[in-house]
């Protein structure tokens, strides 16, 4: 018996790997999108380049972690129909999510057209918020793509179809370099021309999976076929929509939280450059953890909807394998490294030595960050994100920032009382999402996704 589990699990650790890789791969090129413009907008000069920081970060907190979140309830629904063999259900969710997500763009957009007055509001610099209103506005038609492209990757990627996406964004990337060049260098457009390139190289990728989705037999027995059963949908889409959103934009907004309040401490510049250098390298590590937690997503959602309970415990279990192996390497090598991981990122000495007392923190970080996005595929593959939605909500909001609020301004440990905070409110989400995992009855969830796609049995795979 025991090595019949043991080579049920090598298998299920070989086809997590296979599909882990080339999603963090897809998750690096879909950040590259934003970091190219960045880097060709600050050669223009200091006020372009906060303009469009200040924007991107803007449009992240109000638009696209919300419509991420959004889409990622697709993660069950197409997930588990997938599982199911009710091909024709994908195609209808994905119809579904594009008219629904569509409608929520509307407010969003009307939101960005005042993003100066809502900057300048909230005490920020007139100049630089005029600066993010411009990229802001020309980049509304890109929220649209957006809606329309997460809504094809979660298609696709509730079908293991990874590498079509990963060619996709490879191809449509290789032509937003010379595009972003050509349209602020030689065309002089400057922060328009970052936000149009970034239009039309989202257009193109809607274009080329558009392509694939409508023509490759692989898509032949899930090609989406509009009817009106997708305004049924609707409820069913938002009722998982939310809670994911939720859960996403609760725990991205807690990071902004700690980024303000750094700019309320003594000496506000070295504060902020401390914890924004901390942030980027937990960002940069998040994208194998995320690819990970979406993979997770996938093979449990699958197992779930084919009534395999079993199966979907041991995906779960090989997930978070690989996700503690790499965590342990990546958080050993961060703290051994600590005394020059600053070095990377400024050349002030003062800088350097405070990033290297957050060495600790930082590896601490590095492994609750591994975990709980792991953990939170798990929840978006079963179907528990109103719970995950809770969670985040307790550890963020009642532990996290008050307590980082409290060690900062009242304890007075400044930008390491606010990192501590973060990382109790990080540990109190991993305690309980491991709990809610740990005593999930996988039989029960089985029964469930079976239950909302059609009246079936569940499969016995011992």
């Amino acid at each position: 018996m025991e090595e019949k589990w043991s080579r049920v699990f090598g298998k299920e650790l070989k086809k997590v790997s296979f599909m882990a890789a080339p999603m963090v791969a897809l998750m690096v090129l879909q950040y590259l999108y934003y970091f190219v413009a960045i880097i060709m907008v600050g050669h223009l000069g200091e006020l372009s380049l906060s303009g469009v920081s200040m924007a991107n970060s803007f449009t992240s907190v109000t638009g696209f972690c919300f419509l991420l979140g959004l889409t990622s309830g697709l993660e069950t629904l197409c997930g588990q129909a997938y599982g199911a063999e009710q091909y024709q259900k994908l195609g209808i969710y994905t119809y579904t999510s594009i008219i629904s997500l569509t409608l929520v763009c509307l407010p969003i957009s009307i939101l960005w057209i005042f993003t100066d007055k809502i900057l300048i509001l909230i005490g920020q610099d007139p100049s630089i918020s005029e600066e993010a209103q411009k990229f802001s506005i020309y980049l509304i038609p890109n929220l649209f793509f957006y809606a329309i492209l997460q809504s094809f990757i979660r298609y696709l990627q509730t079908q293991s179809l990874i590498l079509p996406m990963l060619y996709s964004y490879l191809a449509s990337f290789c032509l937003h370099i010379p595009l972003c060049w050509i349209l602020i260098f030689k065309l002089k457009l400057e922060v328009i021309g970052a936000a149009l390139a970034i239009n039309m190289s989202s257009f193109v990728n809607v274009i080329l999976l558009g392509f694939y989705i409508k023509y490759s037999s692989a898509c032949e027995k899930a090609r989406p076929v509009f009817s009106m059963e997708v305004f049924s949908t609707i409820k069913e889409f938002f009722s998982f929509g939310i809670p994911s959103a939720l859960m996403i934009c609760l725990e991205w907004w807690a990071y902004e939280i700690i980024i303000f309040l750094s700019g309320l401490l003594p000496n506000p510049k070295l504060e902020t450059s401390v914890l924004s250098i901390c942030f980027s390298i937990t960002y940069f590590h998040a994208f194998i953890p995320f690819g990970l937690g979406t993979v997770a997503s996938i093979r449990v959602s699958n197992e779930l909807g084919a009534g395999n309970p079993k199966a979907a415990k041991v995906a779960v279990l090989a997930v978070m394998f690989i996700a503690t192996v790499e965590i342990i390497i990546v958080s050993t090598t961060i703290f051994f490294c600590r005394h020059i991981l600053g070095n990377v990122y400024s050349n002030e000495k003062e800088v350097v030595d405070h990033v290297a007392d957050m060495g600790f923190l930082l590896s601490l970080s590095i492994i609750l960050d591994g975990l709980q996005i792991g953990l939170s595929g798990v929840a978006r593959g079963t179907g528990w994100q109103h719970l995950g939605a809770y969670v985040n909500l307790s550890a963020f909001y009642l532990v996290g920032t008050p307590f980082a609020a409290v060690l900062a301004f009242v304890l007075h440990l400044k930008g390491k009382g606010l990192w501590i905070g973060l990382v109790t409110g990080s540990t109190v989400q991993v305690v309980l999402l491991s709990l809610i995992t740990s005593l999930t009855n996988w039989h029960k969830q089985a029964s469930k996704a079976r239950e909302r796609i059609f009246d079936g049995d569940i499969r016995d795979t011992s």
